[in-house]
């Protein structure tokens, strides 16, 4: 009896082990999503809001968000998941599109 005592409590530990290492995993996950926030991101809030970033202030933890113009302040942590990361690849792809489209009407 003894050493079934002693394989439950070495797999409850184990459990424990894991589970903890799983959710400081999520944790570092979430944080490096929340530093890598940039202008132009979308994003959802907690209470299933849809927005834009408009400006972040990672020192105070605070991040302005454009709601179809209207400009709303919230905390860092309030922002649940990115739903469309702006990249400069994007960005100049359509700058570029813009171009060849002004090109293409001017001549």
């Amino acid at each position: 009896m003894n050493f079934s005592l002693i394989i439950i409590l070495v797999m409850m530990v184990g459990m424990m082990y894991f589970t903890s290492r799983q959710q400081k995993k999520q944790a570092t996950e979430r944080q490096n999503q929340l530093n890598a926030l940039v202008k132009g991101d979308e994003v959802v809030t907690i209470g299933g809001m849809y927005a834009l970033i408009d400006e972040i202030d990672q020192e105070a933890q605070k991040v302005v968000l454009d709601v179809e113009g209207v400009y709303l302040t919230f905390e860092l942590s309030a922002i649940k998941r990115v739903v469309k990361k702006t990249s400069d690849t994007a960005e100049s792809a359509v700058t570029s599109e813009v171009e060849a489209d002004d090109a293409a009407i001017q001549e």
